[in-house]
């Protein structure tokens, strides 16, 4: 006869425990391989890494699971690896990338003669290139090669962009070119509306193109796109306003950070000991306070050589008479030779009591100061973003350097300072502006402020008032 026992509450709680976890572990397990389904490979393996095993912290299964870095190709030309072979590899790389920074200063000599125009296409071209390498970096990041129209949306909203800012500076510094043609006039007057409509319609393109399981991914594209328009072609626009400004504001800060980061890595490389930051291993506090003392110098000579010359202190105007763009004016106070008093603790050293010297280069030293020291941030950053996505460069596009935006990271960030520092400090209301407003007023309007402003002249005695007026009562 079998003993009917009734089980105890321990044994039954044990019984019944399988059955539990089995569900519940399947239904986490079918949850969590939906979501992951809709992440980038990236953000799927990160997931999938802190979940793997219980009790085992995040970072500790990360260092675990970190895959080795892959190694980069040699994208040295065959001619320098030939020339170069007996050296060992520091050397290597020291020539390799002094023949081509000289080579690049060469070019950027080039199309300074060329002029203004020509720059403002440099800029244009770099700045699409920059933004092809990130955005490039996003496609193989997300693995959004099959996203539809996602690319076409990139490069359409760049589009959009580059023409609000750039219709933005021609009627600004141009405006006598663009009343005198009537299709730029009609332009100019619907410039913002044409623009937010360009948006718009990339807008709605962006929202029929969501793909089910892909949301997520798209939208993160479409944030990535767009923080790419505002640290590239924002940057870039700002470029061009300097440069329109007189091309000493445009060629002196883009030569300090040159020279910056050439002295930098040459005091680093023969000096260097102590190691600046954790994002670039290679820096050394040598080579930034080195880097620091010779780009104020050159900052100081460069400007002395330069104010002495009309085609680089003068802004870009539009000559209506010859139909061309110039940059002839009367000099302002900043870059004529004024003589200024020496500190006395450096009076004993150098026996100097006075010195001439340039306004500009007064200015020059706030330039070449952040290019030295706050300007380097911007390639820490720019490293910071390659650790993030565990690439070496952008782009190979040039030997020994990597792409276009390896050399530019630092040169955005000197573009805004420059261009926040002239409204600040140099330029003063914009006069093409204040006629643009003036002229869309009502005839009636226009003879209200041209009669205060013929008052206010009279009562500075800037003008004469004729007889009839003196007459007047």
């Amino acid at each position: 006869m079998a003993h009917c026992t009734r089980p105890s509450p321990r044994t039954q709680a044990a019984g019944s425990r399988p059955n539990f976890f089995r569900i519940k572990n399947q239904l986490g397990e079918d949850i969590r391989s939906e979501t992951l389904s809709d992440l980038p490979r990236v953000t799927q393996l990160e997931a999938e890494g802190e979940t793997k095993t219980d009790g085992e912290t995040a970072s500790d299964n990360e260092s675990r699971t970190e895959p080795a870095p892959v190694p980069t190709s040699d994208d040295t030309p065959e001619v320098f690896n030939r020339a170069l072979s007996k050296l060992s590899s520091r050397w290597k790389n020291w020539w390799v990338r002094g023949i081509l920074t000289l080579a690049m200063i060469a070019f950027f000599f080039i199309i300074i003669y060329l002029g203004p125009m020509v720059l403002m296409m440099i800029v244009m071209c770099v700045q699409i290139k920059c933004f092809h390498e990130i955005i490039t970096i996003g496609y193989n990041v997300y693995h959004s090669y099959d996203l539809p129209w996602f690319r076409t949306l990139s490069w359409y909203f760049l589009l959009c962009v580059n023409y609000f800012f750039y219709g933005e500076t021609v009627t600004d510094y141009f405006f006598t070119l663009v009343q005198r043609e009537e299709p730029l006039r009609i332009l100019s007057k619907y410039h913002r509306f044409i623009s937010f409509a360009l948006y718009l319609t990339g807008f709605c393109m962006f929202v029929l193109s969501l793909v089910k399981k892909h949301y997520r991914l798209q939208f993160y594209m479409f944030g990535w796109t767009h923080v790419t328009l505002l640290i590239v072609v924002t940057q870039s626009h700002l470029i061009i306003h300097n440069l329109f400004e007189g091309m000493i504001w445009f060629i002196v800060p883009i030569s300090c950070v040159i020279c910056n980061d050439i002295m930098a890595y040459m005091f680093g490389f023969f000096f260097g000991r102590t190691p600046l930051i954790k994002l670039s291993p290679k820096k050394t506090w040598e080579g930034f306070i080195g880097g620091f003392f010779a780009t104020v110098v050159f900052g100081l000579l460069l400007s002395y050589l330069m104010s002495g010359y009309r085609c680089f202190i003068c802004p870009v105007e539009f000559n209506n008479d010859t139909n061309s763009f110039t940059v002839d004016c009367e000099p302002s106070d900043l870059f004529r030779l004024q003589e200024y008093n020496i500190p006395l603790v450096l009076q004993s050293v150098i026996g100097w009591k006075t010195v001439r010297m340039y306004p500009f280069q007064i200015h020059s030293i706030a330039l070449s100061t952040f290019a030295s020291l706050i300007g380097p941030f911007g390639g820490f950053f720019a490293s910071g973003f390659k650790r993030a996505f565990k690439i070496k460069d952008f782009a190979n596009t040039i030997p020994g350097h990597g792409g276009i935006m390896d050399r530019f990271d630092c040169q955005y960030l000197m573009a805004t300072f420059v261009n926040v520092y002239i409204a600040s400090f140099i330029r003063g209301p914009n006069p093409s502006k204040l006629i643009q407003q003036f002229l869309t007023l009502r005839p009636d309007q226009q003879l209200h402020i041209f009669s205060m402003l013929k008052a206010h002249l009279l009562d500075k005695g800037m003008l004469i008032a004729s007889t009839e007026e003196q007459e007047a009562p």
